[in-house]
């Protein structure tokens, strides 16, 4: 084996971190506040705790519409900036400002008036812990403020991810520390009721949260239209909303995959923890612990994976099809290797982490069990993104829908639902084995990846 092929130069990881790393740190700060902002309602109770934990479940699917919503967009305007081509930079600009409009109105609107109902479907019986009515009001509650902050959220997405196709990190990232931070300190305020602030709870972190978005939308528009020279996109932007109409069938046969896949696969993840559900409020409560320390380390792969795709696709726009393949290679044996390391680290950490809540000893033990599993899988997750990052970028949206969504509604979710309900399997194991077979979506992605299937300039 050729060990060459998968280790770049200095030059290579220098252009890899020039993206990633700010990516990295945008969302690593994100996630920590998060982190924090989770233990500091996990001080209010169990419920508080379980209720915020189900309401963001519904938060997670709006927001991956959303992604999915600028991903096609995306995959054409990486390619356009590569080419040159700033007008269509713009006109994919505008298509996800329309898009983003649409699923905001109707999320808003979904999760406005069925929150009761949709949040009941993870309210079971099963663990000495909880109370399933106050479970409800908390999360019915703070779903009800948090909508209020999608819509700044969303528009935030479409600025932030076209300057990232362009080139420039730096400005979300910062935005995103600020609202962060916005965010964290209205979360102590209002959750506890500290410096004359009235003693919100779980309601005072959804305050918190709608804050933050706004002020992280606020700063990343007005820098966006205070530099026009750099942000050659946004001239003329609102002048008209017209597309050329072969562009938009374009983005439309391209992005609808994508839109279908980023929703299918949130509300399938959402639907397998709502199989895990039936075990208890327990399982429940104890996920919500394990995924809060998880989505901290996993900012790596993710943040490489938005690399693979903005250096990938523009070098597939500049015609540069050999070096994009060797390039891609490299890319996903980085992250790989990354995780791995990560991966021992979270092992480590999973005894003590669920000490810093103020829960019971049943869903202490959970959680440990639960963040051991994820650790032993980050490598494959790793291998996934990138994979998945890399079929996108050429265009392979098809594909890439059915190598993501599909896996989960057709492997994952059948596998977690028969072994919930036909056999005798305590959660830990089921858990576990529903993990684990991820490993045949590796092997999917290792093919199709292998074959070149990706390598192709879609703006010419």
């Amino acid at each position: 084996m050729n060990v060459k092929k998968y280790i770049g130069d200095k030059k290579f990881y220098k252009i890899v971190l020039l993206i990633a790393v700010p990516i990295m740190i945008q969302n690593g700060i994100t996630n920590f506040v998060s982190m924090l902002d989770n233990i500091m309602v996990g001080q209010v109770g169990t419920d508080a705790m379980s209720g915020v934990a189900i309401a963001n479940q519904f938060i997670f699917i709006f927001s991956l519409f959303i992604f999915g919503a600028i991903s096609g967009p995306g995959i054409f305007g990486a390619q356009f900036y590569g080419n040159d081509n700033h007008d269509g930079v713009r006109q994919t600009f505008r298509f996800k400002l329309i898009l983003c409009a649409i699923i905001s109105i109707i999320g808003i609107s979904v999760l406005g008036i069925f929150r009761n109902e949709i949040i009941s479907t993870f309210l079971h019986e099963g663990s000495t812990t909880g109370n399933i009515a106050e479970t409800l009001k908390y999360g019915s509650g703070y779903l009800a403020i948090d909508i209020i902050g999608l819509l700044p959220f969303a528009v935030m997405q479409c600025y932030s991810s076209t300057l990232r196709e362009t080139g420039e990190t730096v400005v979300p990232m910062k935005a995103g520390i600020v609202a962060v931070f916005v965010n964290l300190c209205f979360n102590y305020l209002l959750i506890f009721g500290k410096a004359g602030c009235p003693r919100l709870g779980a309601y005072g972190a959804a305050i918190a949260t709608v804050i933050s978005r706004f002020v992280e939308c606020a700063i990343v528009v007005t820098w966006t239209h205070r530099h026009k020279e750099r942000n050659k996109f946004i001239n003329g932007a609102y002048k008209n909303f017209r597309i050329e109409g072969k562009l938009a069938k374009h983005i439309a046969i391209k992005g609808t995959p994508l839109l279908l896949n980023e929703g299918l696969w949130s509300m399938g993840v959402s639907f397998l923890n709502q199989i895990y559900s039936h075990a208890g409020l327990a399982v429940v409560a104890g996920m919500n612990i394990s995924n809060t320390i998880y989505n901290v380390f996993n900012i790596v792969f993710i943040s490489l994976g938005n690399a693979v795709g903005i250096i990938i696709g523009q070098l597939l726009g500049a015609g540069k099809m050999k070096e994009a393949k060797e390039t891609d290679t490299k890319l996903i044996a980085f992250s790989v290797v990354s995780c791995a390391a990560l991966g021992v680290l979270l092992a480590a950490v999973s005894p003590f982490f669920p000490l810093m809540y103020n829960t019971t000893d049943e869903v202490r033990h959970y959680a440990t069990a639960f963040i051991c599993i994820v650790a032993l899988c980050m490598p494959l997750e790793a291998f996934m993104n990138a994979s998945y990052f890399t079929l996108r970028s050429g265009g392979k949206t098809f594909i890439t829908f059915l190598f993501d969504s599909m896996s989960v509604w057709v492997i994952a979710v059948p596998c977690a639902y028969i072994l919930m309900n036909f056999t005798s399997l305590s959660i830990i194991p089921l858990y576990l084995i529903c993990q684990l077979v991820s490993i045949i979506k590796c092997i999917f992605g290792y093919v199709l990846v292998k074959k070149g299937v990706w390598i192709r300039n879609i703006v010419i």
